[in-house]
Formats: C-alpha cells, structure tokens, sequence
C-alpha cells in the first residue's frame, strides 16, 4: 500500500503558469517542473479519469484504505457494467419474445409500473379502432420481416392500417394519441426500483468501525448490567450503541438525499425532445410521447426513439452498434427498411413510421433490465481517497500507540479512576472488572480511528458534485459527467462555437443578390424574372430539411427547421415560393444532404418525367467558385467571368458586416446520364460543376446580449476562449471582435486568426506551436477542431469545447471537458459531451467554470475544517493517554465530534454557493496541491491553539477553572473533562465561519446566502446544550455553569481574530507538498538506481 501519494498531502502542481490564490504563487524553475512530473508508482496519480482504463481504476481502488467499501465506492464507475450489458443485449436479442412475455406477465400481476413521469407505460389491452394486431406489428419489425411488410401493403397499407398518414403523420387530437397509447402500449419502460432508505442505513451500518464498536457496546453493555444492575449498568454501553446508531441515521439520511438527486438528473439526461409530424404540423414532443403512426422525420446525429418502417430517405445510414454490438454502418433502403429504437443516425436524411414502442422494442427490453449505472469515478474523487489512505494510516498508528499506552499504564498499575484510586491491583482486581476495563480502553482507541480515518473525505466530492449538479441545472448546464463538474474549474481555454452559442441563433435574410445585383429590399420580389423566382423557389423548397405549415384556420404560417432553413425558408417564402405545391409537382430522385467538411448541401430533383434540376445550397464563396454563369434579371443565363469579382467582393463586404453569406445555385442534368437503377441511384455523386448562380444571401444572426462580459470575466479568470467555425473568416472576424474574443483590427493576423484548411496542412509539431496563437478559426470542419484540441492537450492546456453536430463527438470525445447545445445539439453529439448547455449560451459555459471552481473550492474548505479537527483532538487524547493514562474525550463524544465533522460539516461547506472572488483567480492546475500553503498555515495556527487551550485544560484544570474547592474530586474532574469537551466543540463550531474562506479576511461574506449552512452551525449549537446539559450520564458530561458556557465560547471565538493574524503571516512560494515529497522521491530513486 503506498503511503507516499502525491495526491492530497503529498501533490503538487502539473502546470507552472498557473497562480491560484489558494495555492500560492506560481513556480517557473525548472527543477520545480522536475518535481511535478507523473508518479508512475502512485495508484492515485490520476489526473484525468474521462478515459481512464479499467486497471488504473482498479488499482487505486485497491490501494485505498477503506473502512466501508460499500459506501465509499457506491458513486464509483462500475467496472463490471460493459460486460454485463453485453451480456443482457445478446440475451434480448436472441430471446426477445420470451423477455416480453415475461416481463408482461409481471406487470400485469403488479397492476402498474414504474413510468417516466405521471406517464404510464402498461401493456396493450386491445388494437381498438386499427386494423392491425400489435402482436403482428412486434413480430415483424423485430424479425424485419419482409414479407409481411408487402402482404400488409408495404409502409402505406400499414399506415393506412395504422390510420396514420405518411406525410401529415396522426392527428393532433389527444384522445387519439391516448387511443394508441392503450392499443400499442406507449414509448416509456419499467425502471429498476432505486434503493431504499432501508438500503442506505445497512451499507452506512457495514463501517468497520461502527461494527466494532457496537460489538464493544454489546460487550460493556452486558458487563455493566452484570457489574452494576440495569439502571447504572446500561449507560457506557448504551450511549455509544445509540451514538453508533445515530451516525449511522445521519449518513443514511445524507446518502439517501443525494441518490434521490442524482436519480432526477438521470431522468432529466433520458428525457430527449423530439420532432414528429402531427396534423401536417412540425411538432417537439418528448421521447416518451412517441406513438406508434406518428411520422418522425430523421437527421444526422438524431437517436432512432421507436421501432418503425422507413417512409421515405437519402443516403440514409443508421449505426446499429448499441443494439448489434457490431461497430459497421447500416445503410437503410426500401430493401432494408426497419430500423431499431436505440440506434443512431450516422448520415443521410429520412422519415419514419413508428410501428413498436417502449417494451415492444428491443431497446425497451434493454433498458427495463439493467440499472442505470450513476457511478462515475473524477479527479478529485481518486485524489481525496489517496489523501483519506495518508491520513487514515497515520490515525490508525495513533489509535495503536493510545492503545499501547493505556494498557500498557493500566496492566503497570499507573492508571487511576476519578477518585484518585488505582484501577487494577494484581490478585485484587476482578476479571470482569479488567474485562470492562480492558473494553472501554479498545473503545477508545477505536473511536480515534473514526475520527481519525476521514471516511467522509472522498465522499464530500459526490455531496458538494451532487449540490452543484442541481443548482446547475438552474443555471441551464445539465451535467451528464460528473467529473466534468470540477475539471471544468482547471479549464484554461474554452473553444466554443459562433452559431447559437456567441450568438442568438435568430437568423435572418438582410441582404440579398440576385439577378447579377444587389436587392433593394431583401426579399422583395420586383425587378426579378419570374424564371428565376421559380427556380430559386425551387431550389429553396426541396434543397431544405424544414417546413412550411399553413394552418387551417388561416393563422400566420409556422416555418420550422434550423435558423439557417427558417431564414431561407422565409425568405422565400416572402418571394412568393409556393411550398406545398413546388414539392408536389416535383419529387427528389436522389440529396446529398449538407456536410460539414464540404459546406454544402444539393439535390436531384425530376420534374415531371423528363426533366431533371440539381438544386446545391451552401458556403457562399465555395459554391461561388462551382458557378460559370449566373441568371440576370431577365431570366437570361450569362458567363460568370467578368462579375466573379464583384460577387467575392460582395460575399466580402456582407462577411465584415458579420452575415453569414449563403448561395443558392442549379443545373439541368440529361435524364439519359441519371442511373435507372435504385442500387446505382444511391451511389451516385451529385454533379457540382458547371453550376448557375441563382442568390447570395446575407443572413444576420446578432451576438448574444452579455456575451460580451461573459468573455471579459473568462479572460480576466485566465480562460482564453477561442472561436472555431464553419463561418467564413470575414464573418468569424467580425463577431470576434463585437464579442470582445478579438480586442481590435490590428490583432486580427495569422495566425491569431487562421482558416482550417491553413491550420489542417501544417506539421503536427507546428499545429502545436500555431495553437497557442490561435483566438479565431474560420472555415473549420470538424476534424480541423479536433486537431485544434488535440494540439492544445498537448501543450498542458485544459480544454473545453462546445459542439452541436454529430460530427463534433470526436473532439467533444477528446476534450477534457465536451459541452453540448441542448437546443441545436444532436443526440450523438449529446451523448459525446459530458455537460449540456441547455440554452446554447455562452454566458451559460462561464456559469459553469464558477460551479467548476466552486466544487475544488468548497471541498479545499472542508479538508481544512476536518484536518483542524483530527490534528487536535488526536494530539489531545495521544497526549493525555500517554501522560496521564486517561483520555479527557471520550468514545460516545468523539463520535459527536465525528458527526459535525463528516456529515454535517461537509453538508455546511460543501454546499457554499460560488462567488465572483472565485473568477478573480486563474485555474487550478490538475495536479495542484489539495492542501496548499496558505491552508496549512490557517490549519497549524487553529489547531496549535486548540491543543494549547485542550492541553492546559487537561493538566490545570481544576486550577484554571477554580474547581480545587470542589469538595468531590470526581465531580471536579467531570466538570474539567466536560469543559474540554464543550470547549472543544465550540472551537469546531466558530472554526466552521473561518474554513469558509481560507485567503479572506472577511470570513462572514456571503453567509447570509447559505441558510443551510447558517442551519446546520445553529442545530450542532442547540444539540451541544442539549448533550452537555440533559445527557450527562449518556455523553459522559455534567452541567456547566453559566461562567464555564461563556468561558466556552470565548474560547471558540477567539478562533475568528485568530484567524485573521494568521492570515497576516506570510506563505512560501514553494508548496509544503514538496518538503514531504522529497525525502520519498530520494529513496525512490536510490532504490532503482
């Protein structure tokens, strides 16, 4: 077992440049540098736990001391879970209809399940009104039957059957959604009971320690009752069995609260929004609101939410790993039609049909038979436990040496009672006597180990993580990864996306070129040829992913699809493109939908039966550059040549203005060149030459308001926040500098700012020296953001990346931290991130680097208020053990001590709102010393002061207090002991304000805002009363006059101005992490030379 971690005590930082205020001051040397490398023989030396291997994981976990393994790795990743859900997705899928069957059969003998929400998710009772059997349905998805299919009349006889219409999708009625719901069973799975309280008590009860001493308990019970009688016999027992029981309610409690947290963040993250057709209308539904006959329209990145028949699709491939477990691209076709719940859409675009939901899928099966796994292992987490095992070892040799002592001076016959007289006289003193003896001395040296093993430490991470988690989610973050939460407090750069994220995602069409000059108006339709109108209309209304719906009642028109669509869409739409029937009186033969890397997007469409238009829509200047004539005001097609220039300079002058610039372009195509066959169809690349230029529009999309000081608080936090996007560079500019990212003209240089396609070409070795320059990327794919990160981790930067398209997963994959757009994100890139933006706001990413802060913060509070209380409450009682063969804190009261300390007090701390002191600071580095300098010397000073006032009380009590004139010795020796005790507390209960903020003054700010906190210092104040004054033969105390209270509270007071001259005491650069360090890293080295 290493007892040399550089994690907690013995860490220190990775990163040079960073200068925390907590940590003291940043160390440039080199030979510094050579002491912050990576403990390869260090099992909690493990910066980074998002892609972790199995046997680092392992081996910390192996290495930790643990007195309760069943809560100290209850929130830990379940190494075992990949292997089982293999397990339980082969099983479904090879015994799918005897899964259902059985898992119907319980259902219907409990009568009701446990469902999303007030949704209920009980099994079909009839087929109702529809003219299908659900059994049939089931059976010939599952299998993907295709013959069944055709006898049913393919995808339209089982719409029709379905009463479903393949292009408006059901009806917008809620008893015929209800009607489905009961015939067809609804989208929602039964979930796998959480624990229960009852649960959360046996595994706080399963300490070892706790165990031992309610055995002790038993022990003293039984021979007190025989010594003593029941009425006196039952109290040293008695009281440390129910302060055992106590503390295993309290942490019962604590622990039952967070899992009901985390089950509804669980919730949260399963509950995805959806588009469907409904009445002709795009609407958004939850996931669980899927019927079977809705019509659901299918993109890049989206999860397939139900078992269903493909309607209609483009190049349409679906990965199937999730259910297959084979890692290859399915491509789905009317020959291979059915796709699986589950699954995710790799490429392409489509529709579907629902025919199987919740239970009646193999994903339902799934989901309804394994747990969710909430376990998660994070930096901080692997750290405390290496720093718990540090000072548990140390506890656990104390507790020893008390031990030894104390039998050691009661078998010597050294060791007296309160009368003065001795306790064990060879021949004289009975066994049970010595036995009882013997038992309160083992309690005692057991009772310093609770203490002393700070079991609490490490799963103060999952308290202040789950507090966060919740408050976030107010703040629009919705953390999917733990660990993400804290390792955003060490992010040193933010690359994050334009579109939605520094801006509004409200676009419109501004400026327009059309007819070979510019607009007027935008979208006023005087002056163009009615033939250019009609094929801009056109190429608008088939070469787009949205929709235009026309209510029946006349109302205002709803256009739906991305900003980008919408923008075009109502553009368009304002020329007098006629939506509806444009797509009627044509249909698409063959679309490339729009792709990152290429920035386009076209289709092949056939008019009639003989003509067919290629319609291409994308990035300005690259579809510009495919064009070699353009359509005039007239309708005449004229060469491109000579007016090349002034478009560029057009495209230019919009991208300064910061419009994000769009051409709309077509070409005929000789039908005899189009393939006959379906097979060859799907293949065939779109021609993209020779093309005509129809538009360039320029579309607005206004930065968001405070994204501006949003990037001024990260800059002065020391975040440098990037911009990388598709945008071309001018535009990209442009909105750098309204967002405060640029800070003038001058400084807009490569490769300050540089294009992707620039940075993609450049030497891995130079990507990483041009990175750290890098403020704007423009034109960038996704593989070119991927570098980008890749080049930064290598030069020691934490990063953050935002990503919406399925093609970000890589990067968001590879960033120390992946942030998602709720709103524009997909479901893939989703899944890749570890916390979702739900607003895409930028301002939302800084509130997350706050709550990132705070966590490190908040748990750096709670290590110094429990350190305070191990260091002097175990030098007090080694001390009196040693000196005076008697502890003056006895078993039932440390366990008190034990409670404020690891419940309550990291329920107090670690739920410390954050501040804007903590932006003042720039990031924590991932190997930075959990105790830093400035805490070491906040905990000496309040420790030094405790044990000094504890020592004095101890051996001059009696003298200090006045008690000589006590005409009991006994009652005066009870009256000192207790004195230490009350005193002792009260310096923990005024200390609790000073571990609030460890580099201020001013340990009151802000205290206001934490009731809880204020709530928690209040009830361990009234509780101390209550045990000093009322449970005096339980806890071990008597009553102390009014003189001794105020005596008492003076003396925890006297922490507060304490505190503040010791924080006048000036702190090494250099962190006490290394002192303690070197000695181990010279053995180290001189055993392996």
């Amino acid at each position: 077992m290493s007892t040399t971690s550089s994690n907690g005590l013995l860490l220190t930082s990775m990163s040079g440049r960073h200068d925390d205020m907590e940590a003291g001051s940043a160390r440039t040397d080199h030979s510094d540098h050579e002491e912050l490398e990576h403990d390869p023989d260090d099992p909690f030396d493990l910066d980074n736990t998002k892609n972790a291997s199995a046997s680092s994981l392992r081996r910390w976990r192996q290495a930790a001391l643990v007195l309760n393994a069943s809560r100290r790795f209850r929130y830990t990743l379940d190494l075992n879970k990949e292997e089982h859900y293999e397990n339980r997705r082969r099983m479904i899928r090879a015994h799918a209809q005897v899964i259902r069957a059985a898992l119907l059969f319980k259902l219907a003998g409990e009568q009701q399940i446990g469902a999303f929400g007030a949704s209920s998710s009980t099994p079909a009772t009839s087929t109702g009104n529809f003219d299908i059997d659900l059994e049939k349905l089931v059976s010939m998805t599952r299998n993907q039957n295709m013959s069944n299919l055709q006898q049913l009349g393919g995808v339209k006889g089982v719409a029709e059957k379905l009463k479903s219409n393949l292009e408006q999708g059901i009806e917008e009625d809620e008893k015929d959604v209800t009607d489905r719901k009961n015939a067809f069973g609804s989208n929602t799975y039964p979930k796998k009971k959480g624990k229960s309280f009852y649960m959360f008590l046996w595994e706080a009860w399963q300490d070892l320690t706790l165990i031992i001493l309610i055995i002790a308990a038993v022990t003293s019970l039984a021979l007190g009752i025989k010594t003593e009688g029941l009425k006196e016999g039952w109290l040293d027992g008695g009281s440390i069995a129910f302060a055992v029981l106590l503390v295993i309610i309290v942490t019962a409690v604590s622990d039952y609260r967070q899992s009901l947290q985390f089950s509804n963040l669980n919730d949260e993250k399963r509950n995805i929004q959806l588009e469907v057709m409904r009445g002709g209308r795009t609407v958004k539904i939850s996931i669980y609101d899927v019927v079977v006959g809705d019509v659901i329209p299918l993109r890049i990145g989206d999860q397939v939410p139900a078992d269903g028949v493909l309607i209609s699709g483009h190049s349409l491939a679906i990965d199937e790993s999730s259910m297959t477990g084979e890692s290859k691209i399915v491509n789905k076709d009317q020959k291979s039609p059915f796709l699986m719940s589950g699954c995710k859409v790799a490429d392409g675009v489509g529709s579907m049909l629902v025919t199987g939901v919740g239970i009646n899928t193999e994903w339902g099966l799934l989901m309804a038979s394994i747990s969710e796994d909430t376990g998660e292992e994070t930096p901080l987490q692997v750290r405390l436990n290496g720093l718990a095992t540090f000072i548990g070892i140390v506890g656990l040799t104390v507790a020893l040496v008390v031990l030894v002592a104390l039998l050691v001076r009661y078998f010597t016959g050294t060791t007296q009672d309160s009368n003065g007289a001795t306790q064990f006289i060879k021949g004289t003193t009975s066994i049970s006597d010595i036995v009882d003896d013997c038992v309160k001395i083992f309690t005692i040296a057991v009772t310093i180990v609770v203490v002393a093993v700070p079991e609490g430490l490490p799963l103060a991470v999952t308290l202040t993580l789950a507090y966060s988690m919740r408050k976030m989610m107010a703040d629009k973050a919705l953390v999917r990864r733990l660990s993400a939460c804290e390792t955003m407090g060490s992010a040193t750069t933010i690359c994050s996306d334009k579109t939605g994220t520094l801006t509004l995602n409200q676009m419109t069409v501004v400026e327009t070129y059309a007819g070979g000059s510019k607009m007027d108006v935008a979208d006023n339709p005087s002056g163009l040829h009615s033939k250019l109108i009609a094929l801009i209309s056109e190429g608008v209304a088939q070469n787009t992913t949205g929709n235009i719906f026309h209510p029946k009642d006349g109302g205002e028109v709803e256009i739906s699809g991305s900003p980008t669509e919408k923008a075009i869409l109502s553009w368009a739409y304002k020329l007098g493109m006629k939506f509806d029937t444009i797509r009627s009186e044509s249909a698409i033969i063959h679309a490339f939908p729009f792709n990152s890397e290429k920035k386009r997007g076209g289709v092949a469409v056939l008019r009639g039966d003989s003509e067919v238009f290629i319609h291409w829509k994308g990035a300005a200047e690259i579809v510009l550059a495919c064009c070699t004539q353009y359509m005039d005001s007239n309708g005449t097609l004229q060469p491109i040549d000579t007016q090349k220039e002034f478009f560029r300079l057009a495209i230019d002058a919009m991208a300064k203005n910061s419009l994000r610039c769009v051409a709309i372009a077509c070409r005929t195509q000789e039908l005899n060149k189009v393939p006959k066959e379906q097979e060859d169809l799907d293949k065939w690349d779109l021609p993209e030459d020779e093309l005509t230029l129809l538009a360039i529009v320029g579309i607005k999309d206004p930065c968001r308001p405070g994204v501006r000081e949003a990037v001024r608080i990260c800059t002065s936090a020391g975040v440098k926040v990037r911009m990388v996007t598709g945008d071309n560079l001018q535009t990209a500019k442009a909105i750098a500098l309204e967002c405060g990212i640029l800070s003038s003209d001058t400084e807009a240089v490569e490769p300050t700012i540089i294009e992707g396609k620039v940075f993609r070409e450049l030497s891995e070795k130079e990507r990483e020296q041009v990175a750290k320059r890098i403020t704007v990327m423009g034109r960038s794919s996704p593989n070119d953001k991927l570098l980008l990160v890749q080049a930064l981790r290598k030069n020691g930067d934490v990063v953050a990346v935002t990503g919406d398209g399925t093609n970000d997963a890589p990067a968001l994959h590879e960033a120390d931290i992946g942030l998602s757009m709720g709103i524009s994100g997909t479901e893939v890139a989703k899944e890749s991130s570890d916390i979702i933006i739900l607003d895409d706001n930028f301002a939302s990413v800084v509130k997350v680097v706050r709550w990132g802060r705070s966590v490190y913060a908040n748990i750096q509070k709670f290590i110094q208020f429990q350190l305070t209380v191990n260091v002097a409450a175990l030098i007090i009682n080694v001390v009196a053990a040693m000196s005076a063969g008697d502890v003056p804190l006895k078993a039932v009261q440390l366990l008190w001590v034990n409670l404020i300390m690891d419940t309550l007090g990291a329920l107090a701390l670690a739920t410390e709102p954050p501040t804007d002191h903590l932006m003042h600071r720039t990031p924590v580095g991932r190997r930075e010393p959990l105790i830093t300098n400035i805490m070491w010397r906040n905990l000496l000073v309040q420790s030094l002061y405790q044990v000094a006032v504890l020592l004095v009380l101890n051996f001059a009590g009696l003298s200090v207090l006045g008690l000589k004139q006590d005409s009991s010795h006994a009652h005066a020796v009870e009256v000192k002991n207790t004195m230490i005790f009350n005193a002792f507390v009260m310096c923990q209960i005024f200390n609790e304000f000073n571990a609030r903020k460890p580099d201020e003054m001013n340990v009151f700010s802000g205290v206001t805002k934490n009731p809880l906190f204020i709530g928690i210092v209040g009830v361990t104040f009234v509780l101390q009363i209550l045990i000093v004054t009322f449970l005096g033969e339980f806890a071990h105390t008597v009553p102390l006059s009014w003189q001794l209270w105020i005596a008492s509270i003076v003396i925890g007071l006297v922490s507060w101005p304490l505190a503040v001259v010791g924080k006048l005491i000036p702190v090494p650069k250099t962190p006490m992490s290394r002192y303690f360090k070197k000695p181990f890293r010279k053995y180290k080295a001189s055993r392996n030379a």
